[in-house]
């Protein structure tokens, strides 16, 4: 009785223990619905609730103006890890990261370097450009697109990627670049996004590669009014125009936010920066029941060796972050 009694009382202080572990997520204009991005961070931080039994909290922060004082409040609420999704949020991680020594921050898309913050940083040229060579394979009338949402290096370093990935794989292919808009507004602008795409196909375009958050909802539409098809980016985005959808390129947030919360509990956090490649799964494309029937397995061979070829460093896949 008594075993069974130290049992109950370990179980129950271990389970107080992880539900006292407290981690706030801040997330970007584009929100936690937006199926792509910001989604993904969401999937990976709940899945750390579920499965450690951590506090979660999170915000979306629809103005950036907001950006650092959303992240001091939960600095100065001793949040024991705060999590800020996407580049703009950099410098409110500096300065409060600074002023709040003692607790622990993690961001996305950019690099702080501080002793208590982790930068998560994915090689999103490499897997733009396993997409434009799976483009340039399937293109039928060699015209493809790329449809960007705020024309910022980031969203450029897409582009090149999927350009590169496009020329090599088919060098006739000809390419057509359109951005959403130059503010946050960008990332949450279907409308805008699908009056782009939709000049795209009809200029000769018959497939367009969306790096637009929630805007390429419509370009989606466009592909399904056009019938032609589209790419969709950072969580697998093929179900949503089942038939449109050629693929989506993958951009791991959610495995990433989900090790950071884990290493933070288990007190194994450590700050610098962790990059996510075709190396270690970071970045990639899918394949699924929604559109496995678009790319013939011969197709899939070819670019699975693409993705190798880049992983063992025997393609160089151009960066825009190291242009000069």
């Amino acid at each position: 009785m008594k075993s069974i009694f130290l049992f109950l009382f370990c179980f129950v202080s271990n389970a107080a223990l992880a539900a006292d572990f407290k981690v706030a997520l801040v997330l970007d204009k584009g929100g936690k619905d937006d199926k792509s991005f910001n989604a993904a961070a969401f999937e990976g931080a709940s899945k750390a609730k579920k499965d450690l039994g951590i506090q979660l909290k999170y915000v979306e922060a629809t103005d950036d103006a907001a950006i650092e004082g959303m992240i001091r409040s939960f600095a100065q609420k001793k949040f024991d890890l705060v999590l800020a999704i996407g580049f703009s949020m950099a410098e409110g991680v500096r300065k409060v990261g600074e002023a709040f020594p003692d607790v622990k921050f993690a961001l996305v898309d950019s690099e702080v370097n501080l002793p208590n913050v982790r930068s998560l940083m994915f090689e999103e040229h490499q897997g733009s450009y396993v997409v434009g060579a799976l483009a340039g394979l399937l293109t039928k009338s060699n015209h493809v697109g790329f449809l960007g949402g705020m024309d910022v290096p980031l969203i450029r370093r897409f582009q090149m990627g999927f350009e590169a990935g496009l020329k090599k794989a088919n060098p006739k292919a000809k390419l057509t670049n359109s951005y959403v808009g130059v503010t946050a507004e960008a990332w949450n602008n279907p409308a805008k996004a699908k009056e782009l795409a939709l000049a795209q196909y009809s200029s000769g375009a018959d497939i367009i590669f969306g790096a637009a958050g929630a805007s390429n909802y419509g370009l989606f539409d466009a592909a399904e009014d056009k019938k032609k098809f589209a790419i969709g980016v950072d969580s697998n985005q093929n179900w949503v125009k089942p038939g449109f959808v050629l693929t989506s390129m993958l951009k791991r947030v959610d495995t990433a936010v989900f090790q950071v919360i884990k290493d933070a509990k288990e007190g194994k956090f450590t700050a610098g920066t962790q990059r996510f490649g075709l190396q270690n799964q970071g970045v990639d494309y899918s394949i699924d029941q929604y559109n496995e029937k678009l790319i013939s397995r011969d197709i899939r061979k070819k670019v699975d060796q693409i993705k190798a070829d880049i992983a063992s460093g025997k393609i160089s896949v151009p960066d825009y972050y190291k242009k000069k």
